[in-house]
């Protein structure tokens, strides 16, 4: 599996959003307001990943205090923070379609909560990318000191 180009996020909240702005210009007035839950959501989403980086890590390179993880445990959490990554910027460009639609109408009362929702939504989810990110790094293999050392092993 290999790493998570941030281009590649940055892409598709982009296109996302886009696209979401397109939609809205079409069906908005017959949408509900938007729920405010998914901030925390997400915001917990993020957290509980920042954590497990941390301490996934940790156990990778063997502090003290912590017991060696599993190889497919590492695994998983890799994978698991590729899709976290690509889920939250999906989320975040459907949120920030929405902040490009409502910036016009935040005269009005349900257009001014959708948007300030849309806004905390959006950054939760960048929160989420962000957190995701960090955990993918952290399930990395560490480099071997002894290895470089020596001018690196050759590759077969």
């Amino acid at each position: 599996m290999r790493a998570t180009r941030p281009a590649l996020l940055v892409g598709l909240v982009a296109g996302i959003a886009v696209i979401t702005w397109v939609v809205l210009r079409f069906t908005y007035v017959t949408l509900p307001p938007l729920p405010w839950t998914a901030v925390p959501t997400l915001l917990l989403l993020g957290l509980g990943e920042a954590f497990t980086g941390v301490n996934v890590r940790a156990r990778i390179n063997h502090k003290p205090d912590t017991r060696p993880v599993e190889p497919l445990v590492v695994a998983r959490m890799a994978a698991l923070a590729k899709a976290s990554s690509h889920a939250a910027a999906v989320l975040a460009g459907v949120f920030g379609g929405f902040l490009l639609y409502l910036s016009a109408s935040l005269d009005k009362a349900t257009p001014r909560h959708d948007f300030f929702v849309s806004g905390g939504t959006f950054l939760a989810a960048i929160v989420l990318v962000g957190a995701a990110l960090f955990m993918e790094y952290a399930c990395r293999v560490p480099r071997d000191p002894d290895n470089e050392r020596e001018g690196g092993a050759s590759r077969s």
